[in-house]
């Protein structure tokens, strides 16, 4: 009997993704890690971090300086809502998730003296908001958000993709019906007809598109607003153990500066974690992507500051300082432990999107760029010619810079050029402003690439 106890107690640590000590509970420091391994842009947070064991080893530094031993329990969810409930009941002392959701995880907190967080870090962020997108089935008619005016829409309350639908419909004089769901749930609805649009964060707007089981009919970038994901911690754990988070932002700090030097194997990675196609990971994280960057802008926190009225418009939520709620002090002394002058960290990042295109072979463990989208055109189809097979082709979105898949894109030729757009709208305002343009389909494109 004793056995069998043992045995289901081991596969119940194996499952809970627990690394096993032998040292009694008593004598090591629990580190619970929330994170959401289908969330690209907390990948250095979350999924990457996990999978490289950079926590783990530099937690084991500090057991080797001190000898006290930790146990890190990594829990993985598919939005920030069910980390904020642990949270709270103190269940989680680290977590990953979105501008909103991070709000909502510090008005929720902060009557708890035990389980008031604070955000720590950033994990990634883009400057005009394009990690959140709506997207409609492969059929629809819409070409605009406000052609599902009265229509359903799936979205997880609370999350970054509701705020991003929020924001877009404001002054628009158009309403949904807003059905609350999981993203996953949302995605199954929208194929089986329930709803007939889903808004979510990324990946799975870029998923969806890449299956072939969606279009996207918004591009959060029109707001041109900043999105960012990043990290909270329960201020009495930090407290208690402020060598945790150190080691826990030295070890994000390790995985973001592995991404951001190895792109493509950083999505092998957090694509064999997540069960995520590798094309769809390297969507997000390749150049022009997310930004990876750790630093708490100015820029976002003033984000932040202006995303709390549309958390109050959705649901009973209190006041916050958001200025008592971003503490960047152990992240300025994680960079000082690193000889790394924060400032200029802080003052950089966010540039512009490359512009070009970047094709990726089968086979091939490396991307070729170009200069243009018009290149790209003509690289794929001297692919074809060559008998290659094109993994993904990325392009840029000729109004708002968004990286995107060439093949979802909607093409237009102007002259001897082809522009990329990835929303109808965006094709249908260029061609408005340019007479003599002219909308053609990718093979159109493909076959008259000069």
């Amino acid at each position: 009997m004793k056995r069998t106890v043992l045995t289901l107690a081991l596969a119940a640590a194996l499952a809970a993704g627990c690394s096993l000590d032998s040292t009694p509970s008593d004598d090591s420091v629990d580190v619970v890690v929330g994170y959401q391994s289908k969330t690209i842009n907390t990948a250095t947070a979350g999924a990457l971090l996990r999978a490289r064991g950079y926590l783990e080893s530099r937690l084991a530094d500090i057991t080797a300086r001190s000898g006290i031993r930790y146990r890190v329990d990594w829990q993985d969810y598919d939005t920030g809502a069910p980390i904020t409930a642990q949270m709270l009941a103190e269940k989680i002392d680290i977590g990953s998730m979105g501008d909103y959701p991070m709000l909502v995880n510090g008005v929720r907190t902060q009557a708890n003296p035990q389980a008031k967080t604070e955000i720590v870090a950033v994990t990634g962020y883009h400057p005009r908001g394009a990690l959140n997108m709506v997207v409609v089935p492969p059929d629809s008619h819409a070409d605009t958000l406000t052609d599902l005016s009265g229509a359903k829409v799936s979205a997880s309350v609370g999350s970054a993709g509701h705020g991003t639908l929020l924001r877009a419909l404001a002054g628009s004089g158009a309403s949904v019906d807003v059905l609350n769901q999981q993203p996953q749930v949302g995605a199954s609805s929208l194929e089986s007809g329930q709803v007939q649009g889903l808004s979510q964060f990324v990946a799975w707007p870029g998923l969806l598109v890449y299956q072939g089981r969606a279009k996207l009919l918004y591009d959060g970038a029109e707001l041109n607003y900043p999105t960012l994901h990043g990290v909270v911690v329960r201020r009495g754990y930090a407290r208690a153990h402020p060598e945790v988070l150190g080691a826990f932002l030295q070890a994000q700090l390790d995985a973001t500066d592995f991404l951001n030097r190895k792109p493509l194997e950083a999505s092998r990675i957090v694509a064999a974690d997540s069960g995520l196609p590798q094309e769809v990971v390297y969507l997000y994280n390749g150049p022009g992507g997310t930004s990876f960057d750790t630093t708490l802008k100015p820029s976002l926190i003033e984000a932040l500051r202006n995303d709390l009225p549309y958390l109050k418009s959705i649901g009973d939520f209190g006041d916050l300082d958001v200025d008592g709620f971003v503490d960047d002090a152990p992240l300025r002394a994680a960079f000082a432990e690193r000889k790394v002058d924060y400032d200029s960290a802080l003052a950089s990042g966010g540039g512009s999107a490359p512009g070009g295109g970047e094709l990726w072979l089968d086979g091939s463990d490396s991307t070729v760029t170009v200069a243009d989208s018009t290149r790209l055109l003509q690289a794929v189809r001297a692919a074809g010619d060559r008998g290659d097979h094109v993994r993904a082709a990325y392009v840029y979105d000729t109004e708002l810079g968004t990286r995107w898949f060439a093949d979802k894109s909607v093409w237009v030729r102007d002259g001897f050029r082809y522009l990329p757009f990835d929303t109808s709208a965006g094709a249908k305002r260029y061609l408005a402003a340019h007479p003599g343009s002219a909308a053609v389909e990718y093979q159109q494109a493909l076959a008259g690439v000069v």
